[in-house]
């Protein structure tokens, strides 16, 4: 059985293995500290937020989403993070995921929910091209630190 729900404090091995899956894919080699800190904000729910997909009692899944204005409209919810297990997908995690994040933002007046992937993610966009419109943007990044 699947099942969506806030992070818990016991969940941060587990959820640290799944976000340090999702770091990998991208390449990414981040500190200790950058978990640390991820890790704090979610357990506050303030700023970041996280949810977990657990498949018969085990974290299979991650989400992290955060609140922001829109110069053009009501507030947005941007989902940054969303990984699933290996072994756990094909189970419907990873929808689960996304359809629990639109709830929240909905319940709090958001006007749309979005995220970004690479291009060449093609298990991922595979789910996202049923759940979600591809409106063609193209991201630029400058390296400010």
């Amino acid at each position: 059985m699947l099942a969506i729900g806030p992070l818990a404090p016991a969940d941060r091995a587990d959820w640290e293995r799944l976000f340090r899956g999702y770091i990998a894919f991208y390449e990414r080699d981040e500190p200790r500290a950058m978990y640390d800190r991820a890790w704090t904000e979610f357990m506050a729910d303030d700023r970041l937020h996280a949810l977990g997909a657990r498949l018969d009692g085990k974290l299979v899944g991650i989400t992290h989403f955060f609140r922001h204005p829109s110069t053009s409209g009501p507030d947005v919810c941007y989902l940054q993070d969303l990984f699933t297990d290996a072994t756990a997908r094909g189970h419907g995690a990873g929808r689960a995921l996304i359809a629990a994040v639109g709830d929240w933002a909905r319940e709090r007046g958001c006007g749309r929910l979005y995220w970004l992937t690479q291009e060449g993610n093609a298990t991922a966009r595979a789910l996202y091209d049923k759940v979600a419109v591809n409106r063609g943007f193209i991201r630029y990044d400058v390296v400010l630190g």
